[in-house]
């Protein structure tokens, strides 16, 4: 299956923007986090089970927002929080 990422929620923490969403399947690809810099970005694995692959972050920070690419085990999926501006 193809990655796919989707940005559910918005807010703000003091000066900085934060949105979050969800991630899924393939074996990683570009979240678009709707930010124009990413400064940090949170990756939580989602399961039943324990999973022993976990997602990583295949970017150096602070990045563009609209392309932050993340790397996991094919099928995780999971919930991911960035902050910038």
């Amino acid at each position: 299956m193809a990655f796919a990422a989707a940005v559910t929620g918005r807010t703000v923490f003091g000066n900085k923007r934060v949105h979050y969403g969800t991630y899924g399947n393939s074996t990683g690809g570009d979240i678009d986090t709707g930010l124009r810099s990413c400064e940090n970005i949170q990756l939580t694995n989602k399961g039943s089970a324990v999973d022993t692959g976990w997602a990583a972050v295949n970017e150096s920070l602070p990045c563009a927002g609209s392309a932050v690419t993340i790397v996991h085990d094919s099928g995780s999926t999971g919930y991911w929080m960035a902050i910038g501006s």
